[in-house]
């Protein structure tokens, strides 16, 4: 019987040799700094992986062989456990070499020290071109050609090149539409327009033809890309060659938050003085230009949406402050749905509520025991005077009555104090833990829902006839964000409004602006939509040589926040005082000189092939490299010096490529880019 059992047939032919994946990139004598011990090795990069291969030692001339030869040894990293890869690289001046730190998700920590700066920063790139979310710049491949043909939805493809359906829009008159926007603007779209190397076509002026798609970084320049050299943050558009990237100066939550306090300072005497706020504090708060910062970038998405029929992404650091404001902004400006108070209703709903904007946080609804204060200048026989700081003195009554008070503390040492505390300290540990939990963040109160209503007023203001709703409705709206009268703004998020049962226990505010929906009518309001008749079209802009103060929010009358100009306030906000040529009265001008709100939001434009940087003055300067863009990465470089990871500014001496990129010429930055990272 086993004759007949069949022996398993052995396939004796070699079977193909598998090929290594070649290196990416292959370093020599790099140094491998891990648990306290230095080991040169050779990097090997490769598509996954990054080994670090250490040969054995050869044994010195005139030793007897070893009986066993050593062996290599190698240590892998993966790049999908790479969790922070920092390049910091040195002058050549300096005696420290270039490195990389590496931390992985499985916390193993790692340097790498280089010979040649050029090494480190070659390895650098190459470990961010593939520290990449692949599944990221599919999905914002496959939104962008979204209005392809489905034959024709191919990623590596032109877009360009690609049909599209026929616009629900009627097409506007650009000429009309260009000849409107202010010089600023026409900047923007032409560095916009400028980045690409598709020449954009006249006609036809259809959805997602005009190679002008768009991804919007809110945050200042330098912030993204300090983010960007700490191994997080943004698009590598060497991915992303489908799409431009444009910066934004739209400062973080820090800066709004110390902007609107400068505000509260200037005008906090209305209780004792009516006198006009101080008009030197108001300006020098910024408030005006970060509405206006606003307010731009908005008006440049709508347009790209609108007159240049692309896509647009919208993000900044997290997603859920700039990003808001800038998304219902801009289709507040495209879409005159929005502009009826059922329409405004839905987009908070839709673009902050359901989006993810943490109210709670943002509005610091929660107690905090820093807003109780005693001041005892009273005691002193000192009266409340305009121009005082409210936080108290330090007179010689005051610091008599401290010393008494510490004096006194020291003396209860009875019996009976002792056992109180010590029965109480279950109780005293359970209300600090309650409390730590239920406090208010001080740091993360931002009035980012405030500037959004703020801007909307602006729109209000400049397009009287083109709202549903009146001042009033934005007014009330901003009131019942902190009043907690109604369930609508509590949270941070929709699970935790779902878990609190907020639907349930609470009535929402929308209900209390429906039921009274006639006090919030605007008398002037002409909801007709005709794109060819002058104060109907379907698209409105911003003026942002208009931007004023929303005096009522801040209970003052117009001519105390908008009244006459003044010298200081003109020339912190960008303009100066000289009369235009037949003109009879001083009337402020862009001053190139000068930041403020006249100049654009726009800091930068990238794409896979170029850069342009702003240059009010002239034409935008353009920056080409091969495979990668020259002036970002030297600004990269000058970034990566200050030592972002270590929350200090480190000091440099050299120049960059462009003489003022160095680490040194970055140090006034390091405190703004450190809170953007945290």
């Amino acid at each position: 019987m086993t004759d007949n059992l069949k022996t398993p047939k052995v396939n004796t032919r070699k079977s193909a040799e598998i090929n290594p994946p070649k290196d990416l990139l292959q370093v020599e004598d790099v140094q491998l700094l891990a648990e306290g011990i230095t080991t040169v090795v050779t990097l090997h990069l490769k598509a996954h992986h990054l080994i670090c291969y250490s040969s054995p030692s050869t044994p010195p001339q005139g030793t007897s062989t070893p009986s066993k030869p050593a062996k290599s040894r190698s240590v892998v990293f993966a790049y999908a456990l790479f969790s922070s890869v920092i390049y910091r690289p040195t002058p050549p001046t300096s005696s420290h070499q270039s490195s990389i730190r590496i931390r992985t998700r499985d916390f193993r920590f790692a340097r790498l020290i280089f010979n040649q700066d050029k090494q480190a920063r070659d390895v650098f790139e190459t470990l961010k071109s593939w520290n990449r979310s692949i599944q990221d710049e599919k999905l914002v491949a496959a939104c962008f050609s979204a209005s392809a043909p489905l034959a024709e939805r191919d990623v590596n493809s032109s877009i360009s090149s690609r049909a599209s359906p026929a616009s629900s829009q009627v097409d506007l008159d650009l000429e009309k539409v260009e000849g409107e926007l202010s010089d600023t603007e026409k900047l923007e779209d032409q560095m916009i327009s400028a980045s690409s190397k598709i020449e954009i076509q006249d006609a036809p002026h259809i959805y997602g033809a005009q190679q002008n798609n768009l991804i919007v970084d809110a945050r200042p320049t330098v912030n993204a890309l300090a983010m960007q050299a700490a191994g997080k943050g943004s698009e590598n558009m060497e991915h992303y060659k489908f799409a431009k990237k444009a910066y934004l100066g739209i400062d973080n939550i820090h800066v709004m938050r110390k902007s609107l306090d400068v505000v509260i300072e200037a005008i906090k005497d209305s209780d004792v003085s009516k006198l006009p706020p101080n008009r030197d504090l108001l300006a020098k708060s910024g408030w005006l230009k970060h509405i206006t910062g606003v307010l731009d970038g908005s008006a440049l998405i709508a347009r790209q949406v609108g007159i240049q029929h692309s896509h647009v992404l919208i993000h900044c650091s997290d997603g859920w402050d700039r990003t808001s404001q800038l998304s219902a902004l801009s289709q507040l400006m495209l879409d005159p749905y929005y502009r009826t108070i059922e329409g405004f209703v839905v987009l908070v709903e839709k673009d902050w509520l359901s989006y993810g904007h943490m109210f709670q946080l943002r509005g610091g609804y929660l107690n905090s025991e820093k807003w109780f204060k005693i001041d005892k200048d009273a005691m002193a026989g000192s009266a409340i005077n305009p121009g005082d700081r409210g936080e108290g003195r330090s007179d010689t009554f005051e610091t008599l009555f401290q010393g008494t008070k510490r004096l006194f503390a020291k003396t209860q040492t009875s019996a009976q104090d002792h056992a109180d505390r010590e029965s109480g300290d279950l109780l005293e540990d359970a209300k600090s833990a309650n409390s730590a939990k239920e406090a208010t963040d001080l740091e993360n109160i931002s009035p980012i829902f405030h500037q959004f209503l703020d801007a909307t007023y602006q729109l209000l203001h400049q397009h009287p006839t083109r709202f549903e709703f009146n001042e009033r409705f934005l007014k009330r709206m901003l009131y019942h964000l902190y009043s907690c009268q109604y369930g609508t703004f509590l949270y941070n998020n929709e699970k935790s409004r779902l878990d609190a049962r907020v639907h349930e226990r609470t009535n929402s505010v929308w209900g209390y602006f429906l039921a009274n929906k006639v006090q919030f009518l605007n008398p002037q309001y002409n909801g007709e939509i005709n794109d060819n008749v002058r104060g109907q079209e379907r698209l409105l802009f911003p003026k942002l040589d208009k931007v004023r103060w929303w005096n009522d929010v801040f209970n003052r009358s117009d001519a105390d926040m908008n009244g006459p100009s003044n010298a200081v306030t003109e020339r912190y906000l960008g303009g100066d005082m000289t009369p235009d040529r037949g003109r009879s009265s001083p009337s402020p001008r862009p001053n190139p000189n000068n930041l403020g709100i006249n100049q654009g939001v726009l800091t930068g434009v990238e794409t896979a092939h170029a850069a342009l940087t702003v240059n009010r003055t002239s034409s935008p300067t353009r920056v080409v490299s091969n495979g990668a863009v020259a002036g970002f990465a030297t600004l990269r470089d000058g970034i990566a010096g200050l030592g972002l990871g270590k929350g200090k500014s480190a000091s440099g001496s050299s120049s960059g490529a462009n003489g003022g990129n160095s680490p040194a010429s970055w140090k006034g930055k390091g405190r703004e880019m450190e809170v953007e990272m945290q």
